[in-house]
């Protein structure tokens, strides 16, 4: 837990109120915060292509990232690098990676490439290839063509990288830590799918439970006749035949990642990384696009894992909405979870719905995904919510996700790559005119080459939010991380007085009272919304 103790955070007192109001009239905080509100104003008036905004909000404290898919987070020349430490080989036609023949567990890989591939370690000769394949693994200069949508770019990218071994990971989380501690964000929700395919043997015995004679398909609940019971026997047997080795192996493999990453950032050291004050925290990741029997499987290993493990925050199904399974096994999944967090109710969820545009699936995929997310998979957050305003009665499914304090991670930049989704088509006013909480978040910022500060530019220009807005946003980042522990807010989404143990002072002061410290303490969420009150300070009494 990093609370602000130093003696310049003394001097400098706290930060300001929050959700688009200004702090007390007349206070230190009150002035830091009006004074930055001029200072973004003058940035966003400068006629210099949104530079001067960049340049005020790459140092502005923006909270955490609770929506970033590690390997889409890691940049094109880093698994450039990484593949030929590991002496992969590289096709030219395809633009992807394949595996060295000459590849042993215990001798230095030999170049042994497939006809017409070439060592990994060439590409660093051939600068046109080392284009082509920064281009092929991103977003980076893609232009739509007949029968190629930005869509078709941007998950095909996945495959096209895949192959490096996992044992970078410990470095790829150095990366989008390293960059995450350089804009002035503090925690991170890294998404991540640990192994899995040990279970594929046994989910393919035990199969999925035959849909009754008769069965008809029944809007309530769920349209294949799959009980209750059944789940539980499925689950049951799933866990007698092996799944908790597999757990096992899951929390090994997440501990040497985080192990590795901070032996890279020497942490706990005198000379440790900036990086190492960034928080990580993990959510499982559930490929959503497979037949029932193996999401289960995957869902159930993810719930036990989240169980057994504190950093392990929560899970979130992944995989395009619009494939055929995601589409046709949508409502089966949700039921999956409901079941799922009826055992495992401590477990978060946070669910990929919405991610959809018109044209993309016929209209009626478009009215109910996330309204059963919420109500029948118990999400906590929403990961885009692009289709909100198509689904049934719009307007109240706003009210729902806000009298339920239900956060939506906006992706500005992957809702225009992927959807083609962009002002005035994006919803992200439709939610803030509505009260439902929202943050800015990046989804896959390699393969989009973006950060987060780029998010908060775009929301400034394309959207009008404003230096208060913005901060809002930051604070509802942390209000709805799943860190454990009491909000430091009195009211969920109200950043206008904090709990009684801490009022009296300014938030994210310096020398904490007692009865605050000893909220601060039992509480991961309340120490790091601090934290962020004390980097608002800080950053504010620098601006002229």
């Amino acid at each position: 837990m990093a609370l602000p103790l130093t003696p310049s955070a003394l001097a400098q007192g706290a930060a300001g109120e929050k959700a688009g109001t200004s702090a007390r009239a007349g206070s230190s905080e009150a002035v830091g915060e009006q004074r930055a509100v001029k200072a973004f104003e003058r940035a966003r008036a400068a006629k210099a292509n949104a530079l001067e905004l960049q340049a005020f909000l790459v140092k502005m404290p923006k909270g955490g990232d609770l929506h970033m898919h590690l390997s889409g987070a890691i940049y094109a020349e880093t698994f450039l690098k990484d593949a030929a430490a590991d002496g992969l080989c590289v096709d030219p036609r395809t633009l992807s990676f394949v595996k060295n023949a000459g590849m042993t567990r215990d001798t230095p890989p030999q170049p042994k490439c497939p006809e017409g591939a070439a060592p990994e370690a060439s590409v660093f000769k051939d600068q046109r290839l080392y284009d082509a394949l920064v281009d092929a693994f991103s977003m980076r200069s893609f232009v739509a063509s007949a029968g190629v949508s930005g869509h078709d770019q941007f998950f095909a990218t996945f495959d096209r990288f895949g192959g490096i071994d996992k044992s970078h990971t410990g470095e790829w989380l150095d990366e989008v830590a390293t960059r995450a501690a350089a804009q002035n964000e503090q925690y991170l929700e890294v998404m991540v799918t640990p192994s899995f395919f040990e279970l594929a043997p046994l989910w393919t015995k035990l199969g999925w439970p035959a849909t009754p004679a008769g069965a008809t398909p029944d809007p309530e609940g769920d349209r294949t006749g799959t009980s209750a019971a059944e789940l539980d026997a499925l689950r049951s047997q799933l866990l007698a035949g092996g799944l908790r080795k597999e757990v096992d192996l899951d929390l090994k493999q997440m501990d040497d990642w985080l192990a590795a990453r901070d032996r890279i950032e020497r942490c706990g050291q005198p000379n440790a990384a900036a990086a190492c004050g960034v928080k990580v925290r993990w959510l499982y990741q559930v490929l959503r696009a497979f037949p029932p029997q193996q999401v289960f499987a995957q869902t159930l290993l993810a719930f036990e894992v989240a169980k057994a493990d504190p950093l392990v925050v929560g899970l979130n199904f992944v995989q395009p909405e619009d494939a055929y399974l995601s589409m046709s096994e949508y409502n089966r999944q949700m039921h999956m979870l409901d079941y799922l967090h009826s055992v495992y109710p401590r477990v978060h969820i946070s669910l990929h719905a919405g991610e959809l545009a018109p044209g993309m699936v016929p209209p009626d995929g478009l009215r109910f995904h996330i309204r059963e997310a919420v109500e029948v998979g118990h999400a906590e957050r929403i990961g885009h919510g692009v289709d909100a305003m198509y689904e049934t009665d719009p307007h109240a499914l706003l009210r729902e996700l806000a009298d339920r304090h239900v956060m939506v991670e906006i992706n500005l930049t992957s809702n225009d790559g992927i959807l083609g989704i962009v002002p005035p088509h994006h919803p992200l006013p439709a939610y803030r005119e509505a009260h439902v909480p929202v943050a800015l978040s990046t989804d896959d910022e390699g393969v989009s080459r973006i950060d987060l500060t780029h998010e908060y530019v775009r929301a400034a220009m394309e959207y009008g939010l404003g230096y208060l807005d913005l901060k809002a946003m930051a604070r509802a980042s942390l209000e709805h991380s799943f860190l454990p522990g009491d909000s430091l807010w009195e009211k969920p989404d109200a950043f206008t007085r904090v709990k009684a143990a801490c009022a009296g002072q300014a938030p994210g002061a310096g020398l904490p009272t007692a009865d605050c410290l000893a909220l601060l303490k039992s509480s991961e969420k309340a120490a790091e919304q601090w934290e962020l009150e004390h980097r608002f300070a800080a950053f504010e009494a620098l601006l002229n």
